[in-house]
């Protein structure tokens, strides 16, 4: 194995740690209708390196098995997470005032959409049914969650990153 794969394998471990026992912390709060998954800062890391993409997915999966929800949340959480990560990835370098505020959105997006629809399929109340109008209260909901954890813990973060010694000396991608 390379020094380069071998870095990578590192790196994308650590964050899947690292999001995994965020997640797990604060039990409670990481699941459910709405979502304050202080975890999901750690979205904003392939701006900074594509070991975050496997890194992300890898730690979301293990958090949603050991959660409430099981195989289903690990399921679409995951899907939601990867297609975020590839998407906060992907549009790194599209900066406004030198910050990737592109980015941030993504995770957003994603999953208020996918976690929404998730929860309107597999876990309304027995007997009712699935609507447009409860899928949109839901997406609302897990969307205002994940925003506030972007954008005020994601952005400090990327902040912080972006002017750290680590960053400009290539420790951190």
């Amino acid at each position: 194995m390379t020094n380069k794969k071998t870095r990578f394998l590192v790196e994308s471990a650590i964050i899947a740690a690292i999001y995994a026992a965020l997640t797990l912390a604060i039990y409670p709060l990481s699941y459910g209708a709405v979502q304050f998954r202080f975890s999901e800062a750690l979205t904003v890391l392939p701006v900074f390196t594509p070991a975050a993409i496997p890194g992300l997915a890898v730690g979301c999966l293990i958090a949603n098995l050991a959660g409430p929800m099981s195989w289903i949340d690990a399921i679409f959480g995951t899907l939601a997470t990867v297609l975020a990560a590839m998407c906060t990835y992907f549009t790194r370098n599209i900066k406004f005032k030198s910050m990737p505020l592109l980015s941030l959105v993504f995770p957003v997006i994603f999953n208020a959409l996918i976690i929404g629809l998730e929860i309107n399929l597999f876990f309304l109340p027995s007997g009712e049914a699935f609507t447009f109008a409860g899928f949109l209260i839901s997406a609302l909901w897990v969307g205002v969650g994940e925003a506030v954890v972007c954008f005020l813990l994601g952005t400090p973060l990327a902040v912080a990153l972006d002017k750290s010694r680590l960053f400009k000396k290539g420790v951190i991608r």
